[in-house]
């Protein structure tokens, strides 16, 4: 039985042992989360984050309507503080108050209009204030019976995706999904900071860790190289990020991705993103030993808990290259191997001026297969995983699936980074060809590429991309589990039973 069919079993039971069980749920509540407990009155119990006063705030007032009535629900919350840019979180949805003002006892209170709850499962009520800059928890209001937590423990796995379908089956396991926001479309529907909220809650919920990659915008993946602007709006972005209650289920943020390639430079081509201006970003790399003006120290000083990675290098991208050189000399290689150089460079000035260590705490790898390679031929195409490949103009550099051993020789060649976690965010068959997923998957490749990884202990997550495109467009189909359209029928069954083992 899946985790998805045991919560949807809710036991028969009297009523006063309903209400027991309420009480239980409430003290267990209020110790996780550091709150106090408030007597239910009418079948709700309410917990208030922070430490008890005198008079307890904020004060809930639910007015609901008659049983089964579809009429909206009001709902008042009155503090003592005239608390600015406030969300009302209703089960991980963000719904902005209809008005608000001061009554004569200055007192502050915030109206909403809320849709009828479920009758057979609690709602959970969270008041944010301070969401234009990461929404803080000010209290919660739990309405109705709440649901009994499924506490069994899911098995971690490396295998995960890239924007996790909602309603997939993962066989009780803990696997990876992978989220995308801009800072430029921070208050947009769908890559905004709310509805990003949403789906990492609802990712966290089953289970996943969740690694949130955010862009500077869209065709433009970090602050072109030299606006410092552009820089300041994209570090206010991670700080808000960081801060926010709702995203306390992020696992890790990843920044940027194939920054390397002009592609992702649409902005600013003329000035792209180098492996120095990156590192600048990342921990300060050129800067004096003493300003924090980077995305490490940003979001660690908002939440020293969530991990900070650097974004995926793009593989056989040869628009942009660096130095010190590679020793393949491939532009790609070279562009990993100046860019961690200057992030161990950073790291070690700082830490040498008395700063904490600023490395990363690890790297996202992007890791496309060459199954249409000319030297692979029948079932050795599902084998690609195992195989060296390489390209004419670079032999020593790896062509397929095994550029991660290059990226990780590069990551352990420097002191600060030396055996740090690596995270597959991207792979699929799409390497060196036109041809998609759909149409190329060789039946058994991502077995072989999961058995490749799971012996390789410094790679913690193969993200399959993408699962299913929730964005509205269907411009992946043909790489998407969940559409499982042509050739990806196979990879979406491979999937579900490597999850299986």
């Amino acid at each position: 039985m899946t985790r998805r069919q045991r919560r949807g079993r809710r036991p028969r039971r009297g009523r006063r042992r309903a209400w027991t069980k309420g009480l239980w749920w409430g003290l267990l509540a209020a110790v996780v989360l550091g709150g106090y407990w408030l007597l239910p009155i009418s079948g709700r119990v309410v917990i208030e984050t922070g430490a008890p006063s005198a008079e307890t705030w904020p004060r809930w007032s639910l007015d609901a309507p008659a049983s089964r009535s579809t009429d909206p629900l009001t709902l008042q919350v009155t503090d003592v503080e005239p608390w600015t840019h406030v969300l009302l979180g209703v089960d991980g949805q963000s719904v902005a108050p209809l008005e608000w003002g001061r009554n004569a006892a200055n007192r502050w209170t915030w109206t909403w209009k809320l849709e009828p709850f479920a009758s057979d499962a609690g709602t959970e009520l969270i008041l944010y204030h301070g969401c234009d800059a990461g929404c803080v928890e000010r209290g919660r209001f739990l309405v109705g019976k709440p649901a009994v937590p499924d506490r069994s423990p899911a098995l971690p796995t490396k295998l995960g995706v890239v924007f996790a379908a909602p309603d997939r089956d993962w066989h009780d396991r803990s696997g990876w999904t992978v989220e995308l926001t801009y800072a430029q479309l921070a208050e947009a529907d769908y890559w905004g900071i709310d509805d990003l909220a949403l789906r990492v809650r609802q990712a966290a919920d089953e289970g996943l860790r969740v690694l949130v990659r955010v862009d500077y915008a869209q065709g433009q993946s970090i602050p072109p190289e030299g606006e410092h602007l552009a820089l300041d709006t994209y570090l206010a972005y991670l700080r808000r990020l960081a801060r926010d209650a709702r995203l306390q289920g992020a696992y890790g943020y990843l920044l940027g991705s194939g920054y390397n390639s002009l592609d992702a430079n649409a902005l600013a081509p003329e000035h792209p993103v180098t492996p120095e201006w990156y590192a600048r970003l990342m921990n300060g790399y050129g800067e004096p030993p003493a300003h924090t003006d980077n995305a490490i120290q940003a979001i660690r000083a908002a939440n020293p808990h969530v991990r900070v990675l650097v974004g995926p290098v793009r593989p056989w991208s040869a628009d942009q290259s660096g130095a010190p050189p590679h020793a393949s000399d491939a532009p790609w290689l070279n562009y990993m191997n100046a860019l961690v150089a200057a992030l161990d460079a950073s790291a070690t000035s700082k830490q040498a001026a008395g700063a904490a260590l600023t490395a990363p705490d690890g790297f996202a790898l992007h890791v496309p297969g060459w199954v249409d390679a000319p030297a692979l031929e029948g079932p050795a195409r599902a084998q690609e995983p195992r195989r060296d490949l390489h390209l004419d103009p670079w032999p020593e550099a790896q062509a397929g699936f095994r550029v991660y051993r290059d990226w990780l020789a590069v990551i352990n060649a420097y002191p600060t980074t030396r055996g740090l976690p690596a995270y597959v965010t991207s792979t699929n068959t799409y390497a060196h060809t036109s041809r998609p997923p759909a149409d190329n998957y060789p039946p058994g490749w991502l077995t072989a590429a999961f058995a490749e990884i799971r012996d390789e202990p410094q790679v913690h997550a193969l993200c399959w991309f993408i699962d299913q495109d929730r964005s509205g467009s269907d411009t992946w189909d043909g790489f998407s589990l969940a559409e499982r359209s042509g050739r990806m029928i196979d990879a979406a069954q491979e999937f579900d039973a490597l999850l299986l083992e």
